[in-house]
């Protein structure tokens, strides 16, 4: 080993690409062991730091070239060992100088006073909080202040977060460009008017509310004011995510939603009171760009009482989507509730002129009771359909999944909670050679043996609690 050329060394390494493959092979000459102390530039720890503080600072000497930490006590307890507190952040934070990407995940003992050490990192620009009760608005304002490449913030289950400072503050620094806030009950839609001339930066907005308090975080009028008087640029988001999200006319996101012009990729789940003409004005202005729509409606029964006026989404938004979007690759459509069905419903035509006037690559329909076997008679003429994914869609029967071995294109099949479909339905994939994927999960009447050789890879899984 000693005698191997540099880049063939370097080569080896290059292509190991687990944690654990790299920490043995580190072990089997000290050529190897040095230069994997170079190369690491990422880690991931939790649990097995013993003791943390001293165990991370150890790392890093050995490390020297660490841009990405992640942190995780997922599953911690106590009988584990101490975690990593406030002194271990700090030690981090000098001993750790090329710190590009950090996340801490269930880090409990961490507090605003850790966080602020983070503010001396000066190549940080990467933040994911996940369930860090003990952070406050005061902690993420420090390390915003501190870090002036900070091009990516996420905070998922940061439950203690109320004041929003923070937010105009990345509103003026304008290098934010990824930003996920989820079920972080403090922060509503009304808030992120707060981010300014960033809006016209950033590229990725993930924003999830709480299903559970959903209602609480009410709109004050000096919100909905700020909303419809700033212009609010959104040039370069190319993903958004809203969930359990209120979208009103003139109104929070709802206002940025007609403002997308290079829209990539959009997944609105049980956002109330998006309307036909939201889609719509989507599609006429992101159309040239947007490659995957992703649409969970609510039910009747998941509407809020304050809205007297139901809203619906019909086929004509479908139609504009399959008018103006020439790239859309990927749809998905789901109701919330199949028991009940939706205000919000599309007709089996209407679903078929946008995957079929589309390069539609993937399709996954879930509680869509419109969709059957005449349906599936029809994607035979979808040329370019690589993946379907069909999900308590109970008018499917055998005889419109014996459909399946005649689409074109078709690689990866999934089917779950399927009550119409049985071993029957898979028979002609059998030894076809067809599938590359199958995934089969909870549906009573398919078996183990049934799918044996429909694919080259098969995953199945039956549990039928969700029956009773």
């Amino acid at each position: 080993m000693d005698d191997l050329p540099d880049l063939v060394a370097w080569d080896i390494l290059e292509r190991i690409n687990t944690t654990v493959d790299k920490s043995a092979i580190s072990l089997t000459c000290k050529r190897l062991h040095k230069l994997d102390n170079v190369q690491r530039k990422s880690i991931r720890v939790g649990c097995g730091l013993r003791p943390a503080n001293e165990a991370l600072v150890s790392l890093c000497n050995r490390f020297q070239n660490l841009e990405k930490v992640e942190i995780s006590y997922s599953g911690w307890m106590s009988k584990l060992g101490k975690q990593l507190d406030d002194r271990g952040l700090y030690n981090l934070s000098i001993s750790c100088p090329l710190l590009a990407d950090l996340t801490l995940s269930y880090c409990t003992f961490i507090t605003d006073a850790g966080l602020s050490h983070l503010a001396s990192c000066s190549n940080l620009s990467a933040l994911k909080l996940i369930f860090t009760p003990r952070i406050s608005g005061c902690g993420i304002l420090s390390v915003v202040v501190g870090c002036k490449k900070l091009a990516l913030l996420h905070l998922i289950r940061c439950l203690n977060i109320t004041r929003m400072e923070w937010l105009e503050y990345l509103g003026k620094l304008e290098t934010l460009e990824d930003l996920c806030i989820k079920n972080c009950r403090a922060i509503g839609e009304g808030d992120l008017i707060r981010l300014g001339q960033t809006w016209q930066r950033l590229k990725r907005l993930q924003f999830e509310v709480d299903a559970n308090y959903r209602y609480m975080k009410v709109y004050d009028r000096l919100a909905v004011d700020q909303w419809q008087k700033q212009s609010v640029p959104c040039d370069r988001i190319t993903e958004l995510t809203l969930v359990n999200s209120i979208i009103s006319p003139g109104r929070g996101l709802a206002c940025v939603l007609g403002k997308c012009l290079n829209l990539e990729k959009i997944h609105l789940d049980m956002c109330v009171g998006v309307r036909d003409s939201d889609i719509i004005g989507l599609a006429r202005n992101s159309g040239s760009s947007l490659r995957s729509i992703s649409l969970r409606v609510p039910s009747d029964f998941s509407l809020p009482l304050l809205m007297t006026n139901p809203i619906r989404l019909t086929d004509e938004c479908l139609e504009a989507l399959a008018q103006n979007c020439t790239r859309l690759e990927s749809v998905r459509l789901s109701f919330s509730d199949g028991d009940f069905p939706s205000i919000s419903s599309f007709s089996l035509q209407g679903i078929l002129t946008v995957v079929l006037k589309c390069p539609m690559r993937e399709l996954a329909l879930d509680h869509v009771y419109a969709f059957d076997d005449v349906g599936m008679q029809a994607l035979r003429r979808a040329e370019h359909l690589e993946m379907v994914e069909l999900t308590r869609c109970q008018e499917i029967t055998d005889e419109g999944l014996e459909l399946a071995a005649q689409f074109p294109q078709l690689r990866v099949l999934k089917l779950s909670k399927c009550l119409g479909v049985s071993d029957d339905g898979l028979k002609p994939l059998v030894g076809l050679g067809k599938l590359k994927v199958l995934a089969v999960d909870d549906c009573p009447q398919i078996s183990h043996r049934g799918v044996q050789g429909v694919a080259d890879s098969v995953s199945f899984k039956q549990d039928l609690s969700w029956m009773y």
